[in-house]
């Protein structure tokens, strides 16, 4: 059991007081603090911190002894690396519009650019390695999302409530062809207009969003998301696509499974999210960075459908949420009113620890260690057998594995 030393992100669509907050940081912090990686992501690895203070890369750590750390049968499943990247992401303003490539789609462009020269850290780069990007968020506060494709009888229905002139011809498009073909012809329609259309019909579609939001209705949410979205990103493309997807609230404690091709946009709050380890983004818009429209209309999965979120399910004091993924297993541990003892830390390969709220006192043979709100630990392969040996009431904890054999 090692603690560990994360690094903090600060995009600009952070929050200034989730992420110093959990770490004992002044409030508010100096820049906005948009996610704290946990793991050993080669743009920005955690350091594991020894007992007499020396720190060393989890990166060169893992690299260095992959069998002890990872395991025999997980070094050889994962070429030596950390399969699996944790962060806490807090999010006060709208991300991109995003979705991430398949394992194969990783592959095949991460090589194609490679090919073409594009240097890994470029502005202009889409494959910044070769691995696909799964995620799982879990919610630690209400957390408003844009995920997946709704069934496009029911975008028909919010644009005919949104009375916009100008989007009639679009919405007898869809409604005459409502099924993953029908998506793709309106999403590729939008996505590609010149920006003198777009100078337009976003405008026009904010008077009718005004108007929706005012009224009573099924829609008044997804008219105020148009609203917000349109006035920090004026003549974007994105708000257009927004129209086409389930806008999802979670409550702390529930999770969405983001697979591959999934277009989303996570709009505002908090969460701890566990994702394959790689840093692979197409973006469709609602950003300044590089949107690279042709090749995320490759990767896009147009099929429709309710948001997957989920609750999980227990697991002695845990609770899971299984994903398709190998590569990667969250759970979630809360100790309510009384405190707690003897929760036992599910052994199995390379795992991190991270207490989001309260604190815990665990022990592994004769040494224990206390984990305060905002810290964690890297538990090697070989750590097995760890207790809880008591725990605050109101304790959170996030525990991160592979999905191999759990």
């Amino acid at each position: 059991m090692e603690l560990l030393d994360n690094p903090v992100r600060p995009y600009a669509w952070g929050s200034r007081t989730v992420i110093a907050e959990l770490l004992g940081e002044p409030v508010p912090s100096p820049h906005p603090q948009a996610e704290l990686w946990l793991g050993a992501h080669p743009a920005d690895p955690s350091h594991l911190v020894h007992p007499d203070g020396r720190t060393i890369s989890l990166l060169d750590a893992v690299a260095a002894e992959p069998k002890r750390l990872l395991g025999h049968d997980r070094a050889g499943r994962w070429d030596g690396r950390l399969p699996f990247l944790l962060k806490v992401l807090a999010a006060d303003e709208p991300l991109s519009l995003q979705a991430h490539p398949s394992a194969e789609q990783a592959a095949s462009g991460f090589e194609r650019e490679n090919a073409a020269g594009i240097p890994v850290d470029a502005a202009d780069r889409n494959y910044r390695d070769a691995s696909h990007k799964p995620e799982v968020i879990c919610a630690l506060t209400e957390f408003h999302a844009l995920v997946g494709f709704r069934d496009p009888m029911t975008s028909v229905r919010l644009l005919r409530a949104l009375d916009v002139p100008e989007l009639a011809v679009y919405t007898d498009l869809l409604a005459a062809q409502p099924g993953p073909d029908g998506l793709r012809a309106l999403f590729t329609t939008w996505i590609t207009l010149p920006q003198s259309v777009l100078d337009e019909l976003v405008p026009a579609l904010q008077r009718g969003s005004i108007r929706l939001a005012g009224a009573d209705g099924e829609f008044q949410a997804e008219a105020r998301t148009v609203l917000e979205l349109s006035e920090r990103y004026p003549g974007d493309a994105g708000v257009l696509a927004a129209l086409l997807l389930n806008r999802v609230v979670l409550q702390p404690g529930e999770a969405l499974y983001l697979p591959a091709g999934n277009l989303h946009a996570y709009l505002a709050g908090a969460g701890v999210e566990l994702m394959a380890n790689s840093d692979n983004v197409l973006r469709g818009g609602l950003t300044p960075k590089h949107v690279d429209v042709p090749e995320l209309l490759r990767v896009l999965d147009f099929t429709a459908g309710p948001p997957p979120v989920c609750t999980g399910r227990p697991e002695c004091d845990w609770i899971r949420y299984d994903t398709p993924a190998d590569e990667f297993l969250l759970r979630r541990c809360e100790v309510a009113t009384a405190p707690r003892q003897g929760i036992r830390v599910p052994d199995g390969g390379p795992r991190i620890l991270v207490c989001t709220a309260g604190a815990v006192c665990l022990r592994s043979g004769e040494r224990g260690i206390e984990l305060d709100r905002g810290r964690s630990l890297f538990l090697a392969a070989t750590d097995r057998g760890i207790v809880i040996e008591s725990a605050r009431p109101g304790t959170q904890l996030f525990l991160a594995s592979d999905g191999l054999g759990a």
